[in-house]
């Protein structure tokens, strides 16, 4: 696992988003299979999403040929409700690039059958041999998705209960009104995560500090369910400072000389 540590949350979007272009574009230059990338929503990859919007923009890259697969999304809110995840990557993201509105995978959180849904989204994937690149963020308790404490780590996409952590984290969405905040979502699972042949999360802040912890320094811990991350051949935690509060001194200094290295390297080699 990387840990990469940067100043501040802007810093770090703009990384992201970098990284993103730079494995779109290698992937294009290797073959004309499309490239599949995992996302998130929330306010962690806004930043990232206005990034990757800015080098669509500037002609560093296109989506026409990415295909995309959403985390999640509420159960029983309709598709066009201001804060449907549907809704929310359309509007900060997809209508603002050149996708393919038939290449953008988000869950039907208001499908008749869900226990369906689930299992196609997970067979769609299976059909383009899985997600390359899986972007992600954590919640204060840790958990990936709406893969809540408790998950099963080798969980699959599927119908799941938010608990009041959640709940409450989402309510500033609902005008702090809990009342209105879904209390049920369709997630990816941990597993579905792990499947992909990389993975990315997105740390900032304060709140995140104590889930950062017990991802990078603590075992593997379903209550912490990001924490699976540590089983994955190719994962890559990018953060900013303020989130690394409750690591250890020797933790950041390890991580930061790593990098330190990194960027030499690859300066060395351009």
């Amino acid at each position: 696992m990387r840990l990469i540590i940067h100043n501040d949350s802007a810093e770090m979007s703009q990384w992201v988003a970098q990284y993103v272009v730079d494995r779109i574009n290698k992937h294009k230059a290797a073959t004309d299979q499309p490239f599949v990338l995992g996302l998130p929503t929330g306010s962690t990859p806004l930043g990232t999403y206005a990034e990757l919007v800015k080098h669509y923009q500037n002609g560093n890259m296109s989506f026409q040929n990415v295909v995309t697969f959403n985390m999640d999304e509420y159960v029983g809110i309709p598709q066009n409700h201001p804060q449907s995840y549907y809704t929310f990557m359309w509007e900060n993201f997809f209508s603002k690039i050149d996708i393919d509105p038939n290449n953008a995978n988000i869950l039907d959180g208001n499908a008749s059958d869900l226990e369906l849904e689930c299992k196609n989204y997970e067979a769609k994937i299976e059909s383009y041999n899985g997600i390359d690149l899986f972007l992600g963020g954590i919640g204060s308790d840790g958990h990936i998705a709406f893969n809540e404490p408790g998950s099963s780590l080798s969980s699959r996409t599927r119908l799941k209960t938010l608990n009041n952590t959640t709940v409450l984290d989402n309510a500033r969405f609902f005008d702090e009104d809990i009342s209105k905040v879904p209390t049920m979502a369709l997630t990816v699972g941990v597993g579905t995560v792990l499947d992909a042949n990389e993975v990315l999360l997105m740390v900032n802040g304060y709140s995140k500090a104590l889930a950062l912890r017990h991802i990078i320094e603590e075992p593997i811990n379903h209550m912490w369910t990001g924490s699976a991350l540590q089983l994955h051949k190719k994962a890559i935690i990018v953060c900013d400072e303020a989130s690394t509060h409750e690591l250890r001194v020797g933790t950041v200094r390890y991580f930061k000389g790593i990098q330190k290295l990194n960027n030499q390297n690859e300066f060395q080699s351009s």
